[in-house]
């Protein structure tokens, strides 16, 4: 399996603008279009069954969401501008068998610390993520150093995870409990601690401050305020969104159209025929190609479920149990995941400005 070497990737923006801008708009349009929809659905329906709620999620099973790590195998050869070899695709292979398995044992061993990881594992990721975005599409140079790059993904990715927990104490418990759940009932106690009013309290006043900081830091390092503008909005309109959509429809939404979506863009550019695709303002063949790409591995996914549904003590009954089992087998494959998007950030020189 070999692919040509690409034209147009991270870190070489003199012959990528017209893609990169193509690119930057479409994120742009995802990340508005998933809180306008987010935050009308809740002013027009109120608060909505759970069931309802869940439909964006589960939809992230074939949409974007499970589907966006699926070419992990080729991303970082493609990065390199080089074919993608056997040993490409062997180290990517182990990668998942030995990491994530290694992540599925602490599920079964001590639940309630595997849901701690899962949370501080996917703030960090959704926050790379971010950084990307703003860096390599936006064009922020107000990040122009590691410093600020670490505190602007800490605040990205915090307000998908923190700030639900401090609008929405219970609905985040009862998620918690879903996952943990599944392997011992008893374990999510162990968290009630972090839903205490006194530690949300807590949690309200350093993410608001660290917030308020990471901006007012930027704004002073920005020649080009555009940018900066961007990651303002971003940020004040994702913290409403959080903080008044209900916390499974709001993640469900934001997984799918900003993060996932964001992402894929970033494969786009890595791959020359659809990267080709963006030149010339094919969205749906960039898409096209990309699902081509993805469809073998998002098949293969569905063994990780299976083999959950198989080893868990209870077998899911329930449509939240359901969730649970979802949510823990995305768990297991965001580890090596974050793994090759590391990776890939280092090829690009995110983390060294």
């Amino acid at each position: 399996m070999a692919d040509e070497p690409t034209g147009v990737r991270s870190g070489t923006p003199t012959d990528a603008a017209g893609p990169q801008a193509l690119a930057a708009r479409i994120a742009f349009a995802g990340g508005v279009i998933s809180i306008v929809l987010g935050v009308s659905i809740t002013v027009l329906g109120g608060s909505l069954p759970r069931p309802v709620q869940l439909l964006p999620l589960a939809a992230s099973a074939l949409v974007l969401g499970l589907p966006h790590g699926a070419v992990d195998h080729l991303v970082l050869a493609r990065a390199r501008g080089e074919p993608v070899t056997r040993r490409d695709l062997a180290f990517v292979g182990v990668l998942y068998l030995v990491g994530g398995s290694l992540y599925a044992l602490v599920w079964f061993l001590a639940p309630a610390v595997a849901f701690a990881l899962f949370i501080l594992v996917t703030l960090a990721h959704w926050g790379q993520g971010d950084v990307y975005a703003l860096v390599e599409l936006a064009g922020a140079d107000h990040l122009e150093t590691r410093f600020l790059r670490v505190l602007t993904a800490a605040v990205r990715g915090g307000l998908p995870m923190l700030v639900p927990l401090i609008a929405f104490p219970a609905e985040y418990a009862f998620v918690a409990g879903a996952l943990i759940g599944l392997f011992d009932p008893a374990a999510a106690t162990a968290l009630d601690p972090v839903f205490a009013p006194t530690t949300r309290l807590a949690v309200a006043a350093g993410f608001g401050t660290l917030i308020a900081v990471t901006l007012g830091v930027g704004f002073f390092h920005a020649d080009d305020r555009g940018p900066w503008l961007v990651d303002v909005a971003e940020t004040l309109g994702l913290l409403a969104y959080f903080a008044v959509v209900a916390p499974i429809l709001a993640i469900g939404l934001y997984f799918t159209l900003w993060h996932s979506l964001r992402h894929v863009l970033r494969t786009m550019l890595l791959d020359d025929r659809a990267n080709g695709a963006l030149v010339q303002g094919n969205v749906s063949l960039a898409f096209d190609r990309f699902a081509r790409d993805a469809a073998p591995l998002t098949a293969a996914a569905l063994f990780v479920f299976i083999g959950l549904t198989l080893s868990i003590p209870a077998t899911p009954a329930t449509l939240e149990e359901a969730m649970g089992l979802y949510l823990v087998g995305i768990a297991v494959l965001t580890i090596p995941h974050v793994v090759v998007v590391t990776l890939l950030d280092l090829e690009a020189g995110l983390w060294s400005p």
